[in-house]
């Protein structure tokens, strides 16, 4: 539930964060993570640091400029909307239609509507679009009566999707016999080979996973996940990620954290969605989780050891109070809600993987303080 302020807290961010562009970073399309780890860092009950953190994140490297609308799209007509779909210099019309739906349907209709044409894409800023519309949702579902401010953080985040969607080859077919570790398990890994290796490499092969072996029969592996057992899915899908995460020490310190965040925050909005639209959100976050394994990572070894090596761990690992407020002293916005999507996964089916993951993510990753609010 939200804390005590969590609607201030967060009301306060948004505005200081108005007007802060989609991403940031002169070599990389790097997402804005403000509204995302504002909103983790009030639901972590540390909304008394919201502010300077904003502060500090504002001002630690600048973001790029909004491109401006150019031409309106139509949510109607597929044919004016369809061929913007993963075109980054049309974010502006994007948000501009967002904006238009959502002053003239409630917020939930407009998510349904927008859900499974954006489903596909999920990829999107490495899921960013999906995690910042998460965020957004979870802030809505607060209150009977949204803010603008609420809702055009909605706007943005669907926007940001939209705009940097990110088709995946292939199709799921959740027609199997592996529940997810044994796919995971299954999954044969590639090392790296030629003249790419390291960033290259992996941009690569998020673009082209199609290439790599065992990535068609992955998306075929999973055995069908009755409708009653959703939620349970998505655990299993958190739990085997934050594993994945701790057994590649190797790998850049930020992109597996993904492999939870993602279905962390689908989490959030399926209660605001129809059941139709349970089955294919999982079957895109496998999609996902399968992209993100053959291109981050060269090998298992380490995933295999991940479980038992957090659960004979697991009477020394920090409480989640301890997590939440090293995190909130890290002040890393991925550390953040990492942190906090960790902490809430472990709530609902208890796993020493979670906290594990949560330390190893906070030593792995550098320290961003915040600063004082200078407001």
């Amino acid at each position: 539930m939200p804390v005590t302020g969590y609607t201030d807290a967060l009301h306060d961010a948004l505005e200081r964060l108005d007007g802060l562009g989609f991403e940031r970073g002169a070599d990389a399309d790097l997402a804005n993570h403000g509204p995302m780890g504002a909103e983790a860092l009030a639901a972590l009950g540390h909304t008394d640091q919201v502010a300077a953190w904003v502060e500090g994140y504002r001002t630690a490297m600048p973001h790029n400029p909004v491109p401006a609308p150019r031409f309106a799209l139509d949510a109607g007509d597929a044919s004016s909307w369809r061929p913007a779909l993963g075109d980054f210099s049309r974010v502006g019309d994007w948000e501009e239609l967002f904006r238009r739906e959502l002053a003239e349907a409630p917020w939930a209709e407009v998510l349904t509507r927008w859900w499974p044409r954006l489903l596909p894409g999920m990829l999107a800023g490495l899921t960013h679009g999906t995690i910042r519309t998460a965020h957004a949702v979870r802030s809505l579902a607060t209150t009977p009566a949204p803010t603008p401010a609420q809702l055009t953080e909605l706007a943005r985040g669907l926007a940001y999707w939209a705009a940097r969607f990110a088709h995946l080859p292939g199709q799921v077919r959740m027609s199997g016999t592996h529940d997810l570790a044994a796919a995971v398990a299954a999954l044969p890994r590639t090392p790296h080979t030629g003249e790419r290796r390291g960033r290259a490499a992996a941009a690569h092969r998020l673009v082209h996973p199609d290439e790599l072996t065992g990535y068609t029969e992955a998306l075929g592996a999973l055995a069908p996940v009755p409708a009653d057992r959703t939620q349970e899915m998505l655990s299993d899908l958190t739990a085997e990620f934050a594993g994945v995460y701790t057994g590649h020490p190797e790998v850049f310190a930020v992109p597996l954290i993904h492999g939870v965040t993602a279905p962390a925050a689908v989490r959030l909005v399926l209660p605001h969605l129809p059941q139709e639209l349970h089955e294919p959100s999982l079957a895109a976050l496998w999609h996902v989780g399968t992209t993100l394994l053959v291109a981050f990572t060269e090998h298992r070894s380490g995933e295999a050891d991940a479980a038992r090596e957090a659960a004979e761990a697991a009477a020394e690992l920090p409480s989640f109070d301890e997590l939440a407020a090293r995190a909130a002293e890290h002040g890393d916005e991925h550390v953040i809600k990492f942190t906090e999507a960790c902490r809430r996964e472990h709530a609902l089916r208890p796993d020493p993987r979670y906290p594990a993951a949560v330390l190893t993510a906070q030593q792995r990753i550098t320290p961003r303080r915040p600063r004082a609010s200078r407001r």
